[in-house]
């Protein structure tokens, strides 16, 4: 079966409004070299699928400049490839009334031109705040094997109090594997659930029934309403991925995703799997340089750095300068950042262009990181 993709880029800025008040959740970076989008992409390209859109709402320069031709993820085509879809607005509309769409299904009706016109019999639906690397060419041969109008990629979770309510779907499905019913995540729900990833396989018949019937009856949520009342004549499925998954849903969620790259079991499970490459863009730097005092354990760290004090497991990304002196644990540092002299940093995000001056001692903890925004000098 032939498929497009459709990733949504701006779905969940206000789960981490810090980092994506000038960013999309898509370019947010990750991993000393990676952004976000390019899980997405990465697991679309590595499928077969060479057609893919991007819905994008606001803030989406830098998205642009890291995508650019979709060169890096072979995407530079002139039948398909990459295309960012900017939000519909027609001419009587002004969008600082707030025409723009919020919701999922609203997105999508916005982007109905373009899935209308796609030839491919399956449209793939993804979201840019989660993390795995997953076979979608098996997802999609299950779907069609099944007859499925639907098939949700679930993730099993165990659900606590900080767990819930941070804008999961549960999926509830029969002994054969039918979708039965979907809800939204509540605070009262504990225990092991099938959690909806938002990675979800369409029949392109389906979908473009469900969103002119939500169109007409003036949906505008998708799990809600508009599946909720084609549940019981559509054909939908469950596909339980048993990979690494991680949800980017908090400030928390971002500094323990990236801290969790420094585990190898981590690293494997995302990046050494056998032809299913994460593809991102590819930056020429020169190699980083270590001083004679330097100290480094257990740190993932990229290229054109200069690291002079102590790194311990921390995440640091391109450009990261570190003094004489400075303590780094537990910390990430984005990009072209960098430290002042004698300066000690625990539990710490400093996003990019952030300088940090002499003797100056900042620590967060686990569950609160300390956040520097983009550009700031402490």
């Amino acid at each position: 079966m032939t498929a497009a993709g459709l990733i949504f880029s701006n779905i969940h800025d206000q789960s981490i409004p810090q980092m994506t008040a000038t960013r999309t959740m898509a370019s947010l970076p990750f991993g000393g070299r990676y952004r976000l989008v390019d899980f997405a992409l990465s697991n679309m390209v590595n499928s077969g699928i060479t057609k893919v859109g991007i819905v994008t709402h606001n803030n989406y320069r830098s998205l642009m400049d890291h995508i650019g031709t979709g060169k890096d993820w072979d995407l530079a085509r002139r039948g398909g490839g990459v295309i960012l879809l900017p939000p519909f607005v027609t001419a009587y509309e002004n969008p600082r009334a707030g025409n723009l769409y919020t919701t999922r299904l609203e997105a999508l009706m916005g982007v109905m031109e373009f899935i209308k016109h796609c030839s491919e019999g399956a449209i793939v639906l993804s979201d840019c705040d989660a993390i795995c690397n997953i076979d979608l060419s098996a997802v999609l041969e299950e779907h069609e094997e099944d007859g499925a109008d639907l098939t949700i990629v679930t993730k099993e979770m165990h659900l606590s109090r900080s767990e819930s309510g941070g804008g999961n779907a549960i999926v509830y499905a029969d002994e054969d594997g039918n979708v039965t019913e979907v809800v939204e995540h509540t605070r009262l729900l504990r225990g092991e659930y099938d959690v909806s990833t938002n990675i979800m396989v369409f029949s392109k018949s389906f979908l473009m029934t469900l969103l002119l019937d939500a169109l007409a009856h003036g949906y505008t949520a998708f799990y809600q309403q508009a599946l909720s009342y084609a549940m019981g004549s559509a054909r939908i499925r469950i596909f339980r991925h048993d990979g690494y998954y991680a949800k980017i849903d908090s400030l928390s969620h971002y500094f323990h995703a990236n801290i969790a790259l420094l585990r190898a079991q981590t690293r494997d499970a995302l990046f050494n799997v056998k032809d299913r490459p994460i593809y991102t863009k590819v930056r020429n730097s020169p190699p980083t340089r270590y001083g004679d005092g330097a100290v480094v354990a257990n740190a993932l760290i990229a290229d054109g750095c200069r690291i002079e004090g102590t790194v311990v497991n921390s995440i640091l990304f391109r450009g990261v300068q570190v003094r004489r002196g400075t303590v780094v644990k537990n910390s990430v540092l984005l990009q072209d950042s960098g430290t002042g002299e004698n300066v000690t940093l625990n539990c710490v995000i400093a996003d990019k262009n952030v300088m940090i001056r002499d003797a100056r001692t900042l620590s967060g903890h686990e569950s609160l990181p300390f956040y520097i925004g983009k550009g700031k000098m402490v």
